[in-house]
């Protein structure tokens, strides 16, 4: 019965068939789709594995429960405004970014955080120019601004 009906719509049948299949349908998408380079970087393996350690999970999340006590520490002495007030000046100072293509330092981030006069792991071997991340900047634009 589905040949009789390819039959009596073949004079119309590439229209129709041309029109009943969505352009969506042949982009990369589901589990085998291309990995695109420009927008996504490199992929890594070492992202996609679970953690090897328990600590590690602990680690990976310090900052924010570092900051989630201190919120607290900041609320039981001075009450609800101080945190509230410090909350809005991180996400204002986490706004502020240099072109996607240009390495940022965060450096209104660590003076809030008062992390500004510390010297850490990340600020030795977190050496921009031996970034993996660098990609075309005229692409990486029009991809934030949301023309791509």
């Amino acid at each position: 019965s589905h040949f009789n009906k390819i039959r009596q719509n073949s004079r119309g049948g590439a229209a129709l068939l041309k029109d009943s299949i969505p352009i969506t349908e042949f982009s990369a998408s589901g589990p085998f789709e291309g990995h695109d380079l420009l927008r996504r970087g490199f992929t890594s393996v070492k992202n996609e594995l679970l953690p090897s350690h328990p600590l590690e999970l602990a680690e990976k999340n310090f900052q924010l429960n570092q900051d989630k006590t201190n919120f607290a520490t900041l609320r039981n002495i001075q009450g609800l405004h101080a945190p509230l007030k410090l909350q809005m000046e991180f996400r204002a100072v986490k706004q502020v970014q240099r072109l996607p293509f240009l390495h940022s330092s965060n450096i209104a981030l660590d003076t809030l955080r008062g992390s500004d006069e510390c010297i850490g792991f990340e600020d030795i071997l977190n050496d921009p120019s031996q970034s993996e991340v660098m990609g075309e900047p005229h692409m990486m634009m029009e991809y934030k601004l949301g023309l791509l």
